[in-house]
């Protein structure tokens, strides 16, 4: 179980998408053992890249440049976030952290990708979204990660 919380935070896979210039079609993503439910844009994740640990799937752009994993893990030392951020060690370098008593966030760069990792915390589980896409698209990618990380829920 620990390589499943490891998963949550350091685990980020690079890969995955252009950002096209046709409208993006959103779904909602569930995991129902869980009650975590995202809202994706389907149309640019439109391949299935396996199951993380825990519960959920991964998905990645069809070219393989940017990717998104949806997944739940029990919190098995109910540490709040930002106990359970700091047991993961993460990278010095961290661009951005945003830790509140419900959810942290946190997102960098690792060669040429931004990774953004968001993370809800209630009823004994970690309910979370990691992405991973080029940096040379950042401000092209900002408002589909901000929908993205904004629709995280949990019951």
């Amino acid at each position: 179980m620990k390589s499943a919380v490891s998963a949550l935070v350091l685990g980020l896979v690079a890969s995955s998408s252009t950002v096209s210039a046709e409208p993006v079609r959103w779904t909602t993503f569930s995991i129902p053992q869980t009650g975590t439910s995202v809202d994706f844009p389907a149309s640019i994740f439109t391949e299935e890249a396996g199951r993380p640990d825990g519960y959920g799937q991964r998905f990645r752009t069809a070219d393989g440049r940017a990717d998104l994993t949806i997944q739940a893990a029990p919190n098995v030392s109910n540490d709040s976030p930002a106990a359970f951020l700091a047991k993961k060690h993460p990278p010095a370098r961290i661009q951005y952290k945003r830790t509140t008593p419900r959810f942290f966030a946190v997102s960098s760069y690792k060669r040429d990708k931004v990774w953004y990792n968001r993370c809800n915390f209630s009823s004994g589980l970690i309910h979370c979204v990691l992405l991973n896409y080029p940096a040379s698209e950042e401000r092209e990618w900002d408002h589909i990660v901000t929908r993205i990380s904004l629709s995280l829920r949990n019951r």
